[in-house]
């Protein structure tokens, strides 16, 4: 097959640039070896689904999601019970109960923020 051949060639060519170079670029020419392969890893699995009937890009890498759209359920959430949360507050408790009521939603969305960038 072209690809097996391409692939065993891409092998030698590593090995011969790892052997004149030295081990200093060791590193470098690996990860572009496994680049390729997995590339063409992920062609053969793409033409495999495609003669199966399935659609190839179903299964493709799924976008990152971005810290900022994690925050977005919380930040709403913070919004949609402060608002009941700062008239209670403000009726029962007054000025204080309303700043403690809003110092307790800033604190809840800060650690979760913290919480989220940790992870991504």
């Amino acid at each position: 097959m072209y690809h097996e051949r391409s692939l065993r060639e891409d092998l030698q060519a590593t090995l011969d640039a790892r052997r004149d170079l030295g081990p200093d670029y060791e590193k470098a020419l690996v990860e572009s070896f496994a680049d390729r392969l997995d590339a063409t890893i992920a062609g053969r699995v793409r033409a495999e689904l495609a003669a199966q009937g399935a659609d190839p890009a179903a299964y493709g890498p799924r976008p990152k999601k971005s810290p900022g759209s994690a925050m977005t359920p919380i930040v709403l959430g913070s919004l949609g019970i402060g608002v009941p949360l700062t008239a209670i507050a403000a009726g029962q408790a007054g000025l204080l109960g309303l700043a403690i009521a809003w110092i307790a939603i800033v604190v809840i969305n800060v650690a979760a923020a913290s919480a989220i960038m940790r992870r991504s």
